[in-house]
């Protein structure tokens, strides 16, 4: 056998290298011990807050409690805007990995029509990330119970329980109420950067229109939340906490629905606007405008289809012309020119002026013309607001001149915002020297006044100045702010919250000056030879002033001839009126579009809805009309 040499075998240096071989590996043990204590260090206290709220958050949800919007209700308590349950299938884009197959299977499992898939595609492109969008709306019972079945097989898709606004009277109120929507990205920005934007969470609606816009804030509420338990599903096992939602104020209005409805049969299928105001209190009693629309069907979502239908009607069933419709106000504007007149001691009520049927300013061969070609003769003021000559006013208009009878014509509320609480008001304009220059870039000619002071022209007012301007005539003087709702109350409480408006008192004119121009408006309704005899009431007395704008002008040698024109071509039927003349509770505007006369067309009307508001009889004791406005 061959031994090894014992110089080949250095036990010594063996060792060392073993034993530096253990510090090594000890080194690293105790290197890799120390890291994943300081991990621990770092998960146990350093981040041990955030990662207990991460683990809460996977656990708890908090979840946004929208509140119950406010109702409405007209002034003898009828509900006009109600809340009733519905269950919805929504969908969470986000959350949905193949959303046409999701779809066509939701359809296996609940009917899902072209229209629905329409709406929701619509609605798709409003929403916001991480916000359900609703496929299928009002769900039956029955329809609620077989998703809840197979809902395991569509995660991002959920049946939410909302309450949902309603209309129950439709078209009658549409333009008065308003109506909700689903808020859109513009909406939602313009909330996102106010004050109470948490209190829009979990909400989906947001007031478009009328009343409901305009006293969103109070109607809406503030949102509520609830904290819940929730398994790795995100199915809710408990609550935990919760904060209740505080309801919308119920809106009480001025609005009586008698008044209401009378003003829109009156009106019939004709277009048109009626307001009705209380003088006394400025409060709105009818705000009618036709044709109307159904509010309902934009609550959750118009189609396409009908929506482009309504926008593209002749008629404009959309246009809320009581609000917005602006109008030359034609004669209905003489008592305030005449009051002009007065206050401005440029007439009195004996000075009298020659009618032959024109009026021609000096120098000058234009003939201004007068309704009635062959002329009314000599009248005063009285006589001339009764047979609506406008060679009286024409002259009157000259005397006084543009600024002046601008000013006049602006203590009375024309040309500007009423303050109204519907939103869309528009302020109509009454023309100026200036205002064409800056507008038109053209310099005003006297010729212009002149028809300014009979109502034609640039001159536009909406239904709704002329009812506050009438209510303004028929308490002397004193303007109050038009206002649809009257009280704000918060459901279960007591004590509802008035909602005053502005007033302020004209303090040109003297006293006589106020009496002289409403007897010639009683007188307008009473004379025999009055534009108006035909609404003479046996309940009460009535003042009034009839009118009719043209809707195109006539020509040097053109006569008006309304069997050889259009419809649409016609002149608008105008009547102001309120009652009773000697102590007044109603103000009424009508304009009837493309109507003809006011004393024929729009003056009845306006008596309709006076009897439906004071009790009258409907019987007229005498039914005609006279000739002109």
């Amino acid at each position: 056998m061959i031994s090894l040499d014992a110089s080949l075998q250095d036990r010594r240096s063996e060792g060392r290298l073993v034993a530096v071989r253990v510090i090594v590996a000890g080194v690293l043990v105790v290197l890799a011990l120390s890291l994943v204590v300081a991990r621990l260090v770092q998960l146990q206290i350093v981040d041990h807050q955030h990662f207990s709220v991460l683990s809460q958050d996977n656990r708890v949800k908090v979840q946004p409690v929208p509140p119950s919007r406010g109702l409405i209700y007209d002034v003898q308590g009828v509900v006009l805007a109600d809340n009733h349950p519905s269950f919805s299938l929504e969908i969470t884009v986000e959350k949905v990995s193949d959303l046409p197959a999701t779809i066509r299977a939701l359809a296996d499992v609940i009917p899902v029509t072209d229209k629905d898939q329409e709406r929701f595609e619509l609605l798709k492109g409003q929403r916001v990330r991480f916000q359900g969008v609703p496929l299928r709306l009002n769900l039956s019972e029955d329809e609620v119970a077989r998703f809840s079945l197979d809902s395991y097989r569509f995660p991002g898709v959920e049946v939410r329980a909302e309450l949902i606004r309603a209309y129950p009277l439709g078209e009658l109120t549409a333009h008065v109420l308003g109506y909700v929507g689903r808020i859109n990205e513009e909406e939602l920005a313009q909330i996102g950067s106010g004050v109470g934007s948490s209190d829009y969470a979990g909400t989906h609606f947001i007031g478009k229109g009328g009343l409901e816009k305009a006293h969103e804030g109070l109607l809406h509420g503030q949102a509520g939340y609830q904290e819940v338990e929730v398994n790795a599903r995100g199915r809710v096992l408990r609550t935990l906490e919760a904060k209740s939602p505080i309801a919308g104020r119920d809106l009480h209005l001025f609005l009586d629905l008698a008044v209401q409805r009378a003003a829109a049969d009156a009106l019939g299928d004709r277009r048109g606007a009626v307001v009705a105001i209380d003088p006394r209190t400025g409060g709105v009693l009818a705000l009618v405008s036709k044709p109307s629309f159904d509010p309902n069907p934009f609550v959750e979502g118009i189609a396409s289809k009908d929506y482009r239908a309504l926008l593209h009607d002749p008629d404009k069933p959309l246009y809320n012309r009581a609000v917005r419709g602006q109008y030359p106000p034609g004669s209905t504007v003489k008592p305030f020119v005449g009051f002009a007149g007065l206050a401005a001691g440029v007439t009195n009520a004996h000075k009298t002026v020659y009618c032959p049927g024109f009026y021609r300013l000096a120098g000058q061969s234009h003939r201004y013309r007068c309704w009635r070609r062959g002329g009314h003769g000599s009248v005063a003021l009285e006589s001339a607001l009764v047979q609506s000559c406008d060679v009286y006013f024409y002259d009157l208009a000259h005397d006084l001149g543009i600024e002046r009878l601008k000013r006049f014509l602006g203590e009375f509320g024309f040309g500007a915002r009423t303050g109204i609480d519907v939103a869309g008001e528009l302020e109509g304009l009454v023309p100026s020297r200036e205002w064409k220059e800056q507008v038109r870039k053209q310099l005003w000619y006297p010729g212009e006044t002149l028809i300014v002071g009979i109502g034609q022209g640039a001159f536009l007012t909406t239904p709704l100045q002329l009812a506050v301007a009438t209510a303004t005539l028929a308490n002397r003087g004193r303007f109050l702010q038009p206002r649809v709702a009257r009280t704000a109350q918060v459901p279960g409480e007591p004590g509802p919250e008035e909602l005053p408006g502005l007033s302020h008192t004209i303090v040109v004119g003297e006293p006589q000056h106020w009496d002289q121009i409403i007897h010639a408006m009683t007188q307008v309704v009473e004379s025999p030879r009055g534009t108006a005899k035909g609404i003479r009431s046996r309940d009460y007395r009535i003042a009034g002033k009839t009118g009719t704008a043209q809707v195109f002008s006539l020509g040097r040698n053109q006569t008006y001839n309304a069997a050889r024109l259009t419809e649409r071509m016609r002149d608008h039927a105008l009547f102001v009126a309120f009652a009773p003349a000697e102590a007044p509770r109603i103000a009424v505007a009508v304009i009837v579009e493309n109507g003809g006369h006011g004393g024929s067309d729009a003056a009845p009307v306006a008596r309709k809805v006076m009897d439906a508001f004071l009790g009258g009889s409907t019987l007229m004791t005498d039914t005609g009309a006279a000739d002109g406005d």
